[in-house]
Parts: C-alpha cells; structure tokens; sequence
C-alpha cells in the first residue's frame, strides 16, 4: 500500500511538472513569438524586389506568410471589384463556347458580398453567348449586403472613414455600402467603354444595366450549411472566390468540401483566395481534377492578393512551377466528378 502511495505521490509530481514546463513553453511562445515575428517582417521590407523573387527569399516569405496566418485575427470583408481577375473570367468565358446554342447553363456564385462579382461574370457571359439561357445564383451569409447587391447600384466616390464593418454603415447609404472594407473604387479595374456598357451613370452613382441583373436569383445562405445543395441544386459552374481564407483552415476545408456538393459531375469549380494547402488537400481528398488552362493567369490575376504576399494572411505566395505539387497546387479551377466516372467506366469494362 505504501509503495502504491509513493508512486501516486511521484506520478503527480511528474505530471505537475510536465504541466509547469507546458505553460512555460507557452509562455515563451507568446513572449517570443511577437518578436519575433516584428524582426522577421522588418527584414523582408528591408529586402530589395530582386532579392524577394529569389527562391531561397521566397521560402523565407512562406515561413514569413505561415508566422503570420497562426496569430492573424481573421474576419469577412466585403470589398470587391469589378472584373476582378481578367483570366478567370476568360476562362468561364471559354468554358461557356462549349455549350450548345440555347443551352441552359446554372452558375453559383457563393460569398457574393456587393454583387460586383456576380454582374461582372454575368456580363461577360452574356455578351459572349447572348444565345445561352444563364441561370445565376448569388449566395451570402449577409442578408443586408445582399439586399444592396441585388438593387445594383454603386456610387464612383470614395468618402473617406467608411470602410468600417457593416453595422457602422446605414443600409440605406449606397455611399457608404460601396466603400466598405474598400480602399479603392469598385470600378478602378474598368475601363470606361466597360463601365459604359455595364452601367447607366446618374452624377455620381452607377447603376447596373436591367438585362445584366435579370436572371439573377439572390439567396442569403450559408456556405457550409449541408442544406445548401437543396436550395439552388446542381450547378454546371460555381464560384467561391475571395473568402475562404478568411477563415481557420479546418473551417475553410470543410466549408470547400460542401461547397463542391453544388457542383454536378463534369462541372467546375472556382477557387481562389484560399490558403493553397487548405485547397491542396481537399482537392487531393476529393478527386478533383485540376485545370491547368490559364492557370498560372488566374492565379496571379487578381493584384490587390499576389501583392500582398507574405505580410497578410490573405496574400497568394508566388507562382513557382518546379514545385512538384504545382499542378493542383496552383490550379484555381477543378473539373469534379470526371474521376468517379473513369473509375466506374473501368469496372465495368473489368467485368
């Protein structure tokens, strides 16, 4: 009974002692940790734009990058553009050229926020295959910014002190709703023959032409709510651009892994601004099957994420093609479903 005692007294030392060096590793980290992440961002400002697209530097800005995603506070934002990402929109464009004349195509568009997205693919689109009857669903978490993007007005002024979160901003300002979370207009990537053909101007305001926005059915939804998939159906394209990677990267891949159930077998889906490694994996999990047209296009066509790397969490690392995971790595489109059917092809010709 004794010995029985001195163990028990000996175990609860031990584990006393391991809990006390716990919290002090804990303690470093967090004393540490600030430090030296300052030092580590210090010296890549300091690093000339030569010496930052060389690989043993980029690695550095990875490391950097990783630093930078573990002590990030994460939150939505709802700042957008127009005609966001040239490439990718091209490629939609030459996805649609393969459909039949009159073909019914249904695209989603998941965390639409102020609809720039949505009308800019609706746009392209249609004024490709006028022909092709577009079926658009425009989902967001917020029912207030969808309520704005549906009405598909926009005002050309930048007041300055709006770009706060959405309680701060009335519902009734389209001022103010158009510059949230925007340090820049929402039309600053048009040009004005584009602006003309999308919109009719009214002073300072924009409006979204009538045959863009019809079509267009607005859902406040959630994106990893497994119900969604009954709401909009099966999907030829869908587009999750620009707010995975706002969140942590259990919540972004299981989010993306219901996402992808919107999408029916042989059609697409579209994923940038998420952490690669989050979208490697589930891509990997999934079956996915990756586009590589245009791919390095999209993945460096939307500015305002490649030149943020690596000092915002939200920032895209370089594109670099000798890496041996490069092909999914970098896609921003997949192909879903092809690689289920394959396999079923051959086991019916196996037996």
């Amino acid at each position: 009974m004794k010995s029985n005692g001195v163990t028990s007294v000996e175990g609860g030392a031990q584990r006393r002692l391991s809990l006390g060096m716990l919290s002090e590793s804990r303690i470093l980290r967090v004393c540490l940790g600030r430090p030296y992440l300052l030092l580590t961002t210090s010296i890549w400002r300091s690093l000339p734009v030569s010496l930052q697209r060389l690989t043993p530097v980029r690695r550095y800005g990875m490391h950097l990058q990783s630093l930078i995603r573990r002590r990030a506070v994460r939150r939505q934002s709802f700042g957008t553009f127009f005609l966001r990402n040239r490439p990718e929109l091209e490629l939609m464009r030459r996805l649609l050229e393969e459909r039949g004349h009159g073909a019914n195509v249904a695209i989603s568009v998941v965390g639409c926020s102020k609809g720039a997205e949505v009308y800019s693919i609706a746009w392209v689109m249609r004024s490709a295959r006028p022909d092709v009857r577009l079926h658009v669903h425009a989902i967001d978490i917020s029912r207030e910014i969808l309520e704005y993007a549906e009405r598909g007005v926009y005002s050309l002024t930048t007041p300055s002190g709006l770009t706060g979160p959405t309680d701060e901003i009335s519902s009734g300002d389209a001022g103010g709703r158009t510059c949230m979370d925007q340090s820049a207009s929402v039309c600053e990537r048009m040009t004005a023959a584009e602006m003309e053909a999308m919109f009719e101007r009214s002073d300072d305001r924009v409006t979204v032409r009538s045959w863009l926005r019809e079509g267009i059915h607005w859902y406040p939804g959630n994106a990893a709510d497994p119900k969604i998939a009954s709401v909009v159906g099966p999907q030829d394209i869908v587009v999750a651009d620009r707010f995975l990677c706002h969140m942590d990267a259990q919540s972004a891949a299981a989010c993306l892994r219901n996402i992808g159930r919107l999408v029916k077998p042989g059609g697409h889906l579209f994923v940038s601004g998420i952490d690669l490694d989050v979208r490697t994996k589930v891509a990997r999990e999934m079956g996915w099957t990756p586009m590589t047209d245009l791919m390095k296009e999209i993945h460096e066509g939307d500015a305002s994420l490649t030149r943020d790397w690596p000092l915002e969490y939200w920032g895209l690392e370089p594109f670099q093609p000798r890496r041996r995971d490069a092909r999914i790595r970098y896609a921003s489109v997949f192909r879903l479903g092809e690689a289920a059917r394959a396999e079923g092809r051959h086991r019916c010709a196996a037996r």
